[in-house]
């Protein structure tokens, strides 16, 4: 409270005990004038400390004016009272400002001991282990552990009460294993063919406790493409494919709106065509379409939808008269697509995102080529020679780069 309030308040309360104090003095004036003309009124009354008084009518004091003069009697005390009361509140002001401030201060303290209590557990031991570190100086290992286990059990001792709610958001949450796991995967699929390998292993030792999760088995399917591409000999290629294959049937089963696994599902139905008779090559090409198609109805920003939508016209295109015949004589309505639709997907991985791959610019080459438009074919041709190649599918590009760049003159 500011000194101009307490000032204030202590005027006015002086004003009002003296205004009280002249209505006393003016009243008991009265009462006295009016005792010596009623001498019977009043009997044995004193000031109100001990000795009650009896209200006695005199002669010729009607009988309202006695209870009147009764009821000022009590107003009396009650004002004698409020007087007693004011001069306690005018000797307690003064000290008032002080009595607060040492209460805001006193919570202030209790604040600040109550945040130092309650540290979380963590803070504390990692204190203490600094602390026992520092202490131990040139002393062995086993001592300066021993010595930091004693002083982190002391300070888990000094706070045995539950911790609360900011204390538990404090405290480290347990790291979700199946994100550790995807980011490990993520790397190993970036790296080397020992590394594709390893990824595969990790992600098969995995498999009874994630195999549920979509997230988990579009990931497993890419590492079964990914083994197949590193291997040497026809055999392995082949039962990578055939048991990615059932991978990827059990992921878009398990999960039809995750956009990955109908990509990769179709990815493997692709792979499969190299190994399969013509009936299930074609076969396997009408459902590579109609993944790809529900992948991009999920993900419709995604490059690699885009991209392989245009191998899979740019096959279509270039099928031949027979090949068409069986796939009529099958299913009876044979794939179709050309060579402007292939180069339309192609051009949209590049619209979404430039530079996509160097495998993408080499079919722009090869549609513009097609198509006769060779200007733009060699533009594209110089795009995919300036990238370096980081991949298997990069060198298998170059090799066609160099079969391209004499064709189109260059």
């Amino acid at each position: 409270m500011a000194q101009a309030d307490s000032k204030v308040l202590v005027l006015g309360a002086l004003a009002g005990v003296a205004g009280v104090s002249l209505a006393v003095v003016w009243y008991q004036g009265l009462r006295s004038r009016r005792r010596a003309s009623c001498p019977g009124y009043y009997l044995n009354r004193t000031n109100g400390q001990g000795t009650s008084m009896m209200l006695v009518d005199g002669p010729g004091l009607p009988r309202g004016q006695a209870e009147v003069l009764e009821r000022l009697e009590a107003l009396i005390q009650c004002v004698s009272e409020l007087k007693d009361e004011m001069k306690s509140l005018k000797n307690a002001l003064p000290t008032l400002p002080n009595q607060v401030r040492e209460e805001l201060m006193g919570r202030e303290e209790a604040h600040r001991a109550s945040t130092l209590h309650r540290t979380t557990p963590t803070r504390r031991k990692r204190a203490a282990a600094s602390i026992a570190g520092a202490a131990a100086g040139g002393r062995s290992s086993e001592e300066a552990e021993s010595e930091g286990g004693y002083m982190t059990a002391l300070t888990d001792s000094d706070d045995e009460e539950e911790p609360s709610d900011a204390e538990q958001s404090d405290e480290e949450q347990p790291v979700d294993k199946l994100c550790v796991l995807l980011e490990r995967i993520e790397l190993l699929h970036q790296g080397t063919d020992s590394e594709k390998r390893e990824s595969l292993q990790l992600l098969l030792e995995n498999r009874d406790e994630f195999g549920q999760n979509s997230l988990f088995l579009w990931r497993l399917i890419r590492a079964y493409c990914d083994v197949h591409d590193v291997s040497s000999t026809l055999e392995e290629k082949k039962t990578h494919a055939e048991t990615g294959k059932r991978v990827g049937e059990e992921a878009v089963s398990l999960n039809p709106t995750c956009a990955e696994s109908h990509q990769w599902y179709a990815i493997m139905c692709g792979i499969m065509a190299e190994y399969d008779t013509v009936q299930n090559k074609i076969k396997n090409g009408y459902i590579f379409k109609d993944h790809l198609d529900k992948a991009i109805e999920l993900k419709p920003q995604d490059p690699l939808s885009y991209y392989l939508l245009g191998r899979w016209c740019y096959a279509v295109a270039q099928l031949s008269w027979i090949e068409r015949k069986v796939a009529a004589t099958l299913f009876g309505d044979p794939p179709s697509a050309t060579v402007e639709d292939a180069l339309n997907n192609f051009l949209k991985v590049e619209n979404i995102q430039p530079g996509y791959s160097k495998v993408n610019y080499v079919f722009l080459t090869k549609c513009y080529k097609d198509l006769g438009q060779r200007e733009k074919a060699r533009k594209m041709c110089e795009a995919a020679c300036s990238m370096n190649a980081v991949s298997k599918e990069d060198e298998d590009s170059q090799k066609e780069l160099d079969v391209l760049r004499p064709a189109l003159g260059m």
